[in-house]
């Protein structure tokens, strides 16, 4: 996500998802209406990387959070409900494949878990999202998180 920081400072903010048009799966330049930048950061804040700790801070103090996964296993992409926990999971920097939001985090029957929005659709998991278990830092969600600085509009 730093690369997509730089991007939105350099080009003078990010425009809303409505201006980008429909997602098309596939390679090419997004095309956006530049004049309907709706916000600008200033940059971006690392978290402690494999602290939960300090993940829920964040998570408490500021909202969202940027997040990168290991979502290599079919285990995740067909993942429907329940704490996702995959014992082949990842949770090293080079191991991690995909971008995704910590939203929040709680506790289910006794074990702890992260809320995480995709980017796969409402139709994906259980209406877009995943419960993720906070044992192990499973499929390393408190690796490498991040989130922007607003800037004065």
């Amino acid at each position: 996500e730093q690369k997509a920081y730089e991007w939105i400072m350099r080009h003078g903010g990010i425009a809303s998802t409505e201006s980008y048009g429909p997602y098309l799966g596939q390679n090419g330049y997004c095309h956006y209406n530049q004049s309907a930048l709706i916000a600008k950061i200033s940059g971006y804040v690392r978290v402690a990387s494999e602290n939960a700790t300090a993940l829920k801070t964040v998570l408490y103090k500021h909202g969202p959070v940027a997040v990168n996964i290991d979502a290599s296993h079919k285990s995740f992409a067909f993942y429907s409900n329940g704490i996702y926990y995959e014992p082949n999971c990842g949770n090293k920097t080079m191991e991690l494949d995909h971008a995704v939001l910590a939203v929040g985090y709680g506790d289910l029957q006794g074990e702890s878990y992260w809320l995480i929005k995709n980017s796969w659709s409402t139709y994906w998991g259980n209406d877009g999202y995943i419960l993720m278990s906070m044992k192990d830092n499973n499929c390393g969600v408190a690796t490498s998180a991040t989130y922007p600085i607003l800037a004065e509009q």
